[in-house]
């Protein structure tokens, strides 16, 4: 049962404002391993600000976050951020690095031998779709986007970090791509175990994705439950994002 694992992330009254405004407010969330869960919510309602909380790219202003049985502000920031992967929109590949190495980054920051890395890229590369004999050589300029996506994912995944962050990913992509790589997300997180917290505001997605559904509105959580329990919700927000579906 889900509520038998461990937690993997915690946030307990977790707030944060910027210039007098709350962009999260309260936020009350365990996160357990080894599930997806999928925040939900319309641009600005809190979704990536939370994300960054939980790396500590921003130190919330009320409230504590827990990852692994420690308070953020107790790790070290470096370590802390090597242990999750993080997942965006546009990459971020380094554009004069090759796949190999755009990959390898932190696994050589870590001081990994060069052989063991380049067996670790090989076998993301595998694992993402991407032929390493193929792509490994190449530089972000010569791949398609969801080729681009993949390797950001692959190279996440590098340190093998217990927790990945996803930031929507797949936003920018065409249709057909973009349901490619949400079935391959999904097939690598039950396969590699790894505890996923995806944003998103498209619900379709989210239905696709989910262990969880966490819907965020205005910098709160109004919503939060299996895909199941989600659609039975009667929260005004929740409707409108099932109306969503149900106009397909």
């Amino acid at each position: 049962m889900l509520f038998e694992k461990e937690i993997a992330v915690a946030l307990h009254d977790v707030s944060y404002r910027v210039e007098g405004r709350w962009l999260i407010s309260q936020l009350n969330l365990q996160i357990y391993q080894g599930e997806a869960l999928i925040l939900l919510g319309r641009s600005g309602s809190g979704k990536t600000t939370t994300l960054k909380v939980i790396n500590n790219l921003l130190t919330p202003t009320k409230g504590e976050v827990i990852v692994t049985g420690k308070a953020t502000t107790d790790w070290d920031e470096i370590k802390l951020r090597r242990r999750i992967g993080y997942v965006i929109q546009e990459v971020g590949l380094f554009p004069h690095f090759t796949v190999e190495q755009n990959v390898g980054l932190v696994p050589t920051l870590e001081g990994w031998k060069p052989n063991k890395v380049r067996s670790r890229v090989y076998e993301l590369l595998h694992l993402v779709g991407l032929e390493p004999e193929e792509f490994s050589q190449r530089y972000p300029s010569e791949l398609s986007g969801g080729q681009r996506q993949r390797v950001g994912i692959a190279r996440a995944l590098a340190a093998d970090p217990p927790i990945l962050l996803m930031d929507e990913p797949f936003g920018a992509l065409d249709p057909i791509t973009r349901l490619d790589l949400q079935q391959q997300l999904r097939q690598l997180q039950t396969q590699l175990g790894k505890t996923v917290i995806f944003v998103t505001h498209d619900i379709q997605e989210a239905f696709r994705l989910a262990t969880r559904i966490g819907l965020m509105c205005e910098g709160k959580l109004v919503a939060l439950g299996t895909p199941e329990e989600f659609k039975r919700s009667l929260h005004p927000e929740v409707q409108r994002f099932l109306a969503c579906l149900s106009s397909f």
